[in-house]
């Protein structure tokens, strides 16, 4: 990609539903927090392009940040498979051996009929290398941003699964003809 490109994810509101729960694509935003949207809005770049992850809850956050994205596929969160729509409690104590396998190496663990974290950050590296230079928004989920992270850091993913990526949080990355630069990393705004 010719230029440099300046990015700004950010990660959707909190889902309006049940805590603890592996959210499908269709579950909603919970947009109550609308001093944080406001600040996130003003510190957003003016004609920048605008991408979320086709789910719900980013859609919603990023309207409601004033953005028609482009829905971009590549930015999903990571398919848990036949987890999707349970809890995590409830699979500690009935998911079996796959459950708990899966936690003893998170990054390369696959849940049933889903992809595991490796195969999350290769699929955003090619939702990546697809953004034009210049300023971007991407409104998009957690597992995202630390694929996003991975990628320009060049770490392993067992590592840049211990970012905190907090719901309305700001993070900012830029690539730029040299390599990557991380500009902050899950910044609430006041």
């Amino acid at each position: 990609m010719e230029g440099e490109t300046f990015l700004w994810l950010i990660r959707h509101a909190p889902v309006d539903g049940v805590a603890g729960t592996i959210h499908a694509n269709d579950a909603p935003a919970d947009l109550r927090d609308r001093s944080q949207l406001e600040a996130l809005r003003r510190c957003l770049p003016r004609d920048a392009a605008s991408h979320a992850s086709p789910a719900r809850r980013t859609v919603e956050t990023a309207r409601a940040l004033g953005l028609e994205p482009k829905l971009v596929t590549e930015f999903s969160e990571q398919d848990f498979g036949a987890w999707t729509g349970r809890q995590h409690h409830e699979l500690a104590t009935s998911g079996g051996e796959a459950y708990a396998q899966f936690w003893n190496d998170p990054a390369r663990g696959r849940p049933p009929g889903g992809e595991s974290f490796e195969d999350q950050v290769a699929r955003v590296r090619l939702g990546l290398a697809r953004i034009s230079a210049g300023p971007a928004t991407l409104v998009v989920h957690s597992g995202t941003i630390r694929a996003a992270l991975c990628v320009a850091l060049d770490m392993t993913p067992q590592a840049a699964l211990r970012f905190v990526i907090d719901p309305l949080s700001l993070t900012r990355i830029d690539r730029l003809a040299t390599g990557w630069r991380v500009v902050a990393v899950n910044q609430r705004m006041a």
